[in-house]
């Protein structure tokens, strides 16, 4: 019987960390995080300022515990002798609170097994992705463990592959992961390939481990409880992705569409997409949106390609083919256009009759910011729709370059104020992106009344060129709406059904609504949770 097709070893696919300094806030967060789905907890011991009391602990008890007393080595903080922990770890066996126990590789030997505990053996490297690890594993996999664990830094995506590898191969029940952003998709992964469970953070402020995801991203984002071996895996290659809202946006979606898929954030950097994409392909990856800064290299590396990406030079999805290639697409394309057309015509059922006929896309002069992926989708698609277009980007060969494969007109970054007339500005650049939130890439006075502002950008949708813009008495287009209608499209193409745009504009705008966040922070201090600085408190 192999691993996937194994009875559940673990009462839930979810293993919430639980890590506090003091016994009464271990105890309001595992009443508290009962409340919230958690159905399997480790309690890390070692954060304890004072010594571990397992009675005080017990009258919360509402589902199964694994006890974890891990030294400062292995990402710990257990502050005493290694005797005084592995005593402790013993009397944790025995009290009969815990049903689980997690004991190091190397000290799992000297434990012996007690009654119906099950054991986790595990390994932690907080530095590095061993280039031993295979040999690790090997020699654990003689040790007496119901569970193994595998938690290694990820510093490239080489590690990722290995790490994968081995869940994937393991042939006992096997939790292996790599920690920090570029291992993050191995964490979820590992349930389709047959880990027993994964872990979570309770409280995502204690910083427990890197990269570790919290129970909120899961109730929130990533419906990991219903990953099997029959989850399609879909995902964004890009560099960052960490303030990507399109794993909520997506998940969500394949959610409201019945499919068994989860999306994922992998970050890729400039110049490794054929890597990656091979890494990946072991899962594998149905399909994945792509982002800054690999939207060329995606053209490049697809087997095939749609009539908009054989004109650009740019792709925005890949998805996989029967033969194991992909076939790229450029949903951003059509997003532009589709974005552009309803604002028009929305502001020709508003506009007043004094105010002049609104200008048709094919009458309007452009000035286009940027010469990367996104912008050569922009100055394509407004090209093919008649508009007279100027690009002007901060590297001037890339922008020479590009309006000679246009056909359009190039001015140095430095002259872009001087473009007149212009009908239309259109970013296609980062500037303004989270956390560079106070940069604009044009000043506030090249922006006139009546003067349409269009920004690529939507984290955040506000950006200071679409206030400056508003302010202004521009008319204006948020990054929103084209991200919506590109990120419609590529679930289209994943899933084979068209998602209604409404909602998916409303479920994004909710997500990155700062009134949201400051509720849920409102939310936490009325449910009497301590502020995340309380290791100097005392009992």
């Amino acid at each position: 019987m192999s691993v996937a097709s194994a009875p559940p070893l673990a009462p839930d696919k979810i293993a919430v960390v639980i890590a506090r300094t003091r016994h009464k806030m271990i105890l309001a967060e595992l009443q508290e995080a009962v409340k919230r789905g958690a159905g399997f907890i480790e309690l890390r011991l070692d954060y304890l300022a004072k010594a571990v009391e397992a009675k005080r602990l017990t009258p919360a008890k509402q589902c199964p515990w694994i006890a974890t007393l891990r030294r400062g080595s292995d990402g710990g903080r257990w502050p005493g002798s290694e005797a005084e922990r592995l005593t402790v770890m013993k009397q944790m066996i025995v009290s009969g609170a815990f049903e689980w126990v997690d004991l190091e590789t190397d000290v799992a030997d000297q434990v012996k097994r007690f009654g119906s505990v099950k054991r986790i053996v595990s390994y932690h490297n907080m530095t590095e992705t061993p280039a031993d690890l295979e040999g690790i594993y090997e020699k654990m996999l003689k040790q007496d463990a119901d569970v193994l664990k595998l938690a290694v830094l990820a510093k490239n995506v080489d590690d990722c592959r290995r790490i994968l590898a081995i869940q994937k191969n393991a042939p006992k029940p096997t939790v292996a992961f790599c920690m920090g952003e570029f291992g993050f998709p191995t964490r979820i992964l590992g349930l389709k390939l047959g880990a027993p469970f994964i872990y979570a953070a309770f409280n995502r402020e204690r910083g427990v481990a890197p990269g570790l995801p919290s129970l909120d991203d899961f109730r929130t984002t990533y419906p990991v409880r219903s990953i099997n071996a029959e989850t399609r895996v879909y995902g964004l290659f890009g560099d960052p992705v960490a303030h990507s809202y399109s794993p909520i946006l997506h998940n969500h979606m394949l959610r409201r569409l019945k499919v068994n898929a989860v999306y994922l954030p992998f970050r890729v950097p400039d110049g490794q997409l054929p890597t990656a994409a091979k890494v990946y392909d072991t899962v594998p990856v149905s399909g994945y949106s792509v982002t800054i800064p690999h939207k060329e290299a995606a053209a490049v590396l697809a087997q095939e390609v749609d009539a908009t990406v054989a004109q650009t030079g740019a792709a925005n999805t890949l998805l996989r083919q029967p033969n194991g290639g992909f076939h790229a697409y450029n949903t951003d394309y059509s997003a532009i256009l589709d974005s552009l057309h309803t604002h028009l015509e929305e502001r020709a059922r508003t506009q007043k009759a004094e105010d002049g006929p609104v200008p048709e896309v094919g009458q309007m002069f452009a000035l286009v910011l940027g010469a990367g992926g996104v912008s050569r989708s922009i100055a394509h698609a407004l090209m093919k729709a008649g508009t007279h277009v100027t690009i002007a980007a901060r590297t001037y060969d890339r922008a020479v370059k590009l309006a000679a494969e246009v056909g359009c007109k190039v001015v140095d970054w430095q002259a872009r104020h001087n473009v007149l007339p212009c009908d239309i500005v259109v970013n296609g650049t980062p500037v303004g992106m989270h956390p560079d939130t106070d940069e604009s890439p044009v000043h506030h006075s090249f922006l006139k009344p009546g003067m349409t502002v269009f920004d690529t950008v939507y984290t955040p949708e506000n950006t200071l060129l679409v206030q400056e813009a508003r302010a202004r008495e521009c008319h204006v287009i948020t990054g929103v709406d084209m991200f919506v209608r590109q990120a419609a499209r590529q679930l289209e193409l994943f899933t084979g059904q068209m998602p209604a745009i409404d909602p998916m504009r409303e479920l994004l705008r909710k997500a990155m609504s700062p009134v949201t966040y400051a509720l849920e922070e409102e939310a936490r201090k009325s449910d009497g949770e301590d502020a995340p600085d309380d290791d100097a408190d005392e009992d």
